[in-house]
């Protein structure tokens, strides 16, 4: 490169920079920044967690005893109701015996009659009669015993539900505490998540919740809180939470992992932009810009944040006049350029000219 182009390249950036300087600065060098006021806005207080779903009832149905499967009395994912017959056990055998019981207990009832009837004439004592009706109580016990048996091999639905796919079919063998199939209520829903202990106070029992699901992105589900485990977690110092959640529809499914969103305060407060905010540590700052165009760093304490807003609880008062934007550029106890939306940029040399509240432009130098 020969120095001539070195020196008109040199030359080039140099106008370049007092360009942007003109642009950026006001008058001296002042940098210009976006303005702001502090307003009002609401602030919702969130409690956001992650929960996984729960049948209202669940329940395996196992086989009370080892025998073989004669029927099954539903299908894959069946609606049931309580009592509803899910599968029969083979009881050939024990309707032999139960025939035979019950014979043997109509006959000794039978005798008990007779000896009851020559006792009323003298001709039968009471210990035969007693001896009778322990015969025939003895048989009546022992057939009640084998009806038992029988209803053990007919298994019924403890509640109305949903039952799952089943695993068995008809002549399988089961041994006893083989299981069937599960039963679900999922009516409604029992939402489990766990919170921080430290929003301990701001969950109550009836409280409403709102949840979410991916595989229902677009639909929100709402609730309200059944229960407060009382004992905290001391390794993570969190509780444990239990929602309902309505389900008549069907579309929740016990293991679904969903997104809970409980909001537990809205209130009004100030606001100020996020890009307004300076953090050093754990302090906050904000440039407050005075009548005289100063900028003030300020000590504020700030509380909730909401769509790029945040709350401030103490240090600035409505209406003061803030640097929203540009913090970057901005000195303490500085002259700034602090521009509101609506007002243009005065070039160096001429007036500037802002927006009234009626809209006419006013001149000033």
């Amino acid at each position: 490169m020969t120095f001539r182009s070195s020196w008109l390249l040199g030359l080039f950036f140099a106008l370049a920079a007092c360009g942007d300087a003109d642009e950026q600065g006001g008058r001296g060098g002042t940098p210009t920044v976006v303005g702001g006021t502090v307003t009002q806005a609401e602030f919702v207080s969130e409690i956001e967690a992650v929960g996984t779903a729960f049948a209202n009832e669940q329940t395996v149905i196992t086989s009370p005893v080892t025998e073989r499967i004669e029927r099954i009395g539903f299908v894959d994912g069946a609606i049931v109701r309580r009592g509803a017959v899910i599968a029969q056990l083979s009881r050939g055998e024990e309707s032999a015996d139960l025939n035979s019981v019950e014979a043997r207990a109509r006959e000794a009832n039978k005798q008990l009659e007779r000896l009851t009837s020559l006792q009323e004439r003298g001709f039968a004592t009471n210990a035969a009669v007693d001896e009778q009706t322990a015969l025939r109580d003895g048989a009546r016990a022992d057939a009640n015993a084998i009806r038992s048996r029988i209803s053990d091999r007919v298994i019924r639905a403890p509640f109305d539900g949903v039952l799952s796919l089943r695993t068995v079919s008809p002549g399988t063998v089961v041994t006893s505490g083989s299981p069937i199939a599960t039963i679900s209520d999922i009516s409604s829903i029992k939402l489990d998540f766990t919170v921080p202990e430290n929003f301990l106070t701001a969950l109550e029992k009836g409280q409403v919740i709102e949840a979410r699901s991916a595989a229902y992105p677009d639909q929100s589900f709402f609730g309200t809180i059944n229960n407060i485990n009382p004992l905290i977690d001391p390794l993570s110092r969190s509780l444990t939470v239990r929602a309902i959640l309505p389900n008549q529809a069907r579309k929740l499914r016990p293991g679904m992992l969903m997104s809970v969103r409980i909001v537990s305060d809205t209130r009004t407060g100030l606001a100020i932009p996020e890009t307004a905010l300076l953090a050093q540590g754990d302090q906050s700052f904000v440039f407050r810009v005075d009548k005289d165009g100063i900028a003030r760093r300020t000590a504020i304490e700030v509380g909730l944040r909401s769509k790029g807003l945040v709350e401030v609880t103490s240090g600035i008062a409505l209406g003061d006049r803030i640097v929203a934007d540009g913090t970057v550029k901005v000195r303490d106890d500085a002259p700034v350029n602090a521009i509101l939306p609506g007002e243009k940029v005065a070039k160096k040399g001429d007036k500037k000219t802002t927006k009234t509240a009626g809209g006419k432009a006013a001149n000033g130098s």
